[in-house]
């Protein structure tokens, strides 16, 4: 030891409630009333370990009932960080545990009222004022996904969170890396809208995706995102100082852009991905009807000056790369069938080539509250054949003609004889791309779907969009 005696500390319980909102996740709040500390300030429902029998996890159900009513079983409390905290007026400093609860029985409702005046749900982009800084802190450390934090506050600082007296230092597990971005990526998005407070990775995962969903000081909320080589980031500063903003606020608005950095910063925009959402047959084909609509806009925006009058023929060295990639989970014959629509390619007359987004897909697509629709990520669009767009839509058509037809009366019209020919080459070379990306990222839903193309499109699958070629799609 290397003071004259051993470093005591009392222990704090906070209780993380998240619930799903209209608007995205929301969690519990009480406001603190009385003669008690940070009274009028929001804080989490809290308290204090009983004494030295009382573990942290009992504590935190005990201390849930008593002040909002809510009934939390040991088995669903998790783990959400741990800070090391000092208050503004001197003292000792606590160790405070924030535990993540997501089930519970009961309502939230102000138990003590002597101490607590109100009890609320918020989001998590719209927290109240004021809120105790120690609090917030907690919560901005669980949100960037780190362990532990340190928030020692210094004398003269206010009780109630301050972004221009932020002290929270959050502390990263082994082997996770820096919870934020580089410092390079982290100056050139403040720069652009001021002092960011908290930094949560929202990168897909796969190793090529990193894109941070920062907030600032003001509250606002943004987007940063790095893309894996030039071409990605010129084609995305391209879109979207381009088409994008003729979509009417359908897609974000850049921010700032980097070309050495290869960073951008985007406006964030509402609504949750459509990828992995359950609805009624009725709004599934609301929905499809929508992203008909929003390709026929997509496709009608003006292309750029320089851009070709046709779309780009089928690359054979391209071909040829991603077939030997894909080639160990082809099934028998689908190496040849493959061969056989693209070289099928050569006899259709050049296509005209229109603004695409080039990986329109529902992991890309917004829902916002009122049902309209919004899309992102454009570091794939190019001049290409309208057809492209619809290639990664084929998988939700199968078996549902009435989505099929819901998108095609959105999008206003139906494809011409050369434009379906076109479409399955293009279906069976995404199948193919989707394998052999897929296998090397470690991302076996990109080669089930690669895998379950090629059977469809093998099998003749008779549809509006997957017609025959010279007379038969089988093979």
């Amino acid at each position: 030891m290397s003071g004259a005696e051993r470093h005591t500390v009392p222990v704090d319980v906070h209780l993380i409630a998240v619930r799903d909102g209209e608007e995205g996740p929301e969690v519990l709040l009480s406001r603190r009333a009385g003669a008690v500390y940070a009274a009028g300030h929001w804080h989490f429902p809290s308290g204090h370990v009983d004494g030295p029998f009382e573990d942290a996890v009992t504590a935190l159900a005990r201390e849930a009932y008593e002040e909002t009513g809510l009934v939390v079983n040991p088995d669903d409390v998790r783990a959400a960080v741990t800070v090391h905290h000092r208050a503004p007026a001197g003292g000792g400093a606590r160790v405070g545990f924030f535990f993540e609860v997501r089930r519970w029985s009961g309502t939230p409702e102000v138990r003590e009222p002597a101490v607590c005046d109100a009890v609320d749900w918020f989001a998590f982009d719209a927290l109240p004022e004021p809120m105790v800084a120690y609090c917030r802190a907690g919560l901005d450390a669980y949100r960037a996904g780190v362990p532990v934090a340190v928030h020692f506050q210094e004398p003269g600082d206010p009780i109630a969170h301050d972004p221009a007296a932020d002290r929270l230092r959050p502390v990263p597990a082994p082997g996770c890396g820096e919870p934020r971005p580089t410092g390079e990526v982290r100056e050139f998005a403040e720069r652009a809208v001021g002092r960011i407070t908290t930094w949560t990775d929202v990168s897909w995962p796969r190793a090529a995706s990193r894109v941070w969903r920062a907030q600032g000081t003001s509250g606002g909320v943004w987007f940063v995102k790095i893309h894996q080589n030039d071409r990605f980031h010129g084609r995305e500063v391209a879109a979207l100082e381009g088409w994008v903003p003729g979509l009417g606020g359908a897609g974000p608005r850049l921010v700032a852009a980097d070309a050495g950095l290869r960073a951008v910063v985007l406006t964030a925009v509402e609504g949750c991905p459509l990828h992995g959402a359950v609805l009624p047959p009725d709004e599934e084909r609301r929905v499809f009807r929508a992203i008909g609509e929003l390709a026929a806009r997509i496709h009608a925006s003006p292309l750029p000056p320089s851009s070709p009058g046709t779309a780009p023929v089928v690359p054979s060295a391209k071909l040829e790369r991603h077939l030997e990639g894909a080639r160990p989970r082809l099934r028998p014959g689908d190496e040849e069938y493959v061969r056989w629509v693209v070289d099928s390619a050569v006899r259709l007359p050049p296509a005209e080539a229109v603004v695409t987004h080039g990986d329109l897909q529902l992991r890309n697509l917004l829902r916002a509250g009122d049902g309209t629709l919004r899309v992102i990520d454009f570091e794939r669009s190019e001049p290409q054949s309208a057809v492209r767009d619809l290639v990664r839509l084929l998988d939700h058509f199968d078996g549902r003609e009435d989505l099929c037809k819901a998108f095609f009366d959105g999008y206003g019209r139906r494809l011409t004889t050369d434009e379906k020919a076109r479409l399955l080459v293009e279906a069976v070379l995404d199948a193919v791309s989707g394998i052999t990306f897929g296998s090397k990222a470690g991302d076996p839903e990109l080669v089930a779907r690669g895998r379950r193309t090629l059977l469809r499109c093998r099998a003749g699958a008779a549809s509006d969009v997957l017609p025959a070629i010279d007379g038969g799609a089988r093979r």
